[in-house]
């Protein structure tokens, strides 16, 4: 069996360089990023063939970056590594067609594990996480109150506002004008009813798009 090819996204230097070392001996570690569009620039220019992201990257977390490189890449498979333990998270990235979800208080022992069975075509899921992710794919979801759902460009701009960024530097990273992020920043406002920036920033932590 050849050795996968593995691209590591984490925004902490230690983390990515353990994890290189831990997976070196059974895998060829192509690349390690440490934000959600490098992922999106590197995955694809490096060949790999399994990427093991993070949830909370900044720039672009974790389950957007998968929602573009499964339209890009769809041959790529993910593995979520992840502090969340929010069974409404690793649902979610079920659903973006994830292979692997694992914590990262178990990473050292199971991130390997995780791979071969990933690299065998199979699905690895940390008994951590089980109980909950069941329940939630098991359950119907839908429901009157269900919450509006946000384009992916008023998630980029939701995400890039909350990390603290200005309009003009959020209309530098994604490559379009002030106004244009103005238009998604007070459209998603007023889809959500929210007022001020403090809220924003809330609704942001609540979704997962940043880290609380």
């Amino acid at each position: 069996m050849t050795r996968p090819r593995v691209l590591l996204a984490d925004d902490h230097r230690l983390l990515r360089e353990a994890f290189a070392q831990l997976l070196a001996a059974e895998c060829e570690v192509v690349g390690t990023v440490a934000d959600g569009r490098a992922v999106l620039e590197e995955a694809p220019r490096l060949g790999a063939e399994i990427v093991v992201l993070d949830v909370a990257m900044p720039l672009l977390n974790g389950l957007d970056t998968a929602r573009q490189l499964q339209r890009l890449r769809p041959e790529i498979r993910l593995i979520f590594l992840t502090m969340s333990e929010d069974a409404d998270v690793a649902a979610e990235a079920f659903r973006l067609g994830a292979s692997g979800y694992l914590l990262k208080n178990s990473a050292a022992s199971e991130l390997l594990q995780a791979v071969r069975e990933v690299a065998r075509g199979r699905k690895y899921i940390t008994p951590l996480a089980t109980q909950g992710l069941v329940k939630n794919l098991l359950e119907a979801r839908e429901s009157a109150d269900k919450p509006a759902e946000l384009t992916a460009r008023q998630r980029e701009v939701l995400q890039l506002l909350a990390e603290g960024h200005t309009m003009k530097e959020v209309a530098r990273l994604l490559k379009i004008t002030p106004r244009t992020v103005a238009f998604h920043k007070y459209g998603l406002m007023e889809l959500l009813g929210i007022r001020t920036n403090a809220e924003l920033v809330h609704y942001a932590i609540k979704k997962h798009l940043v880290p609380g």
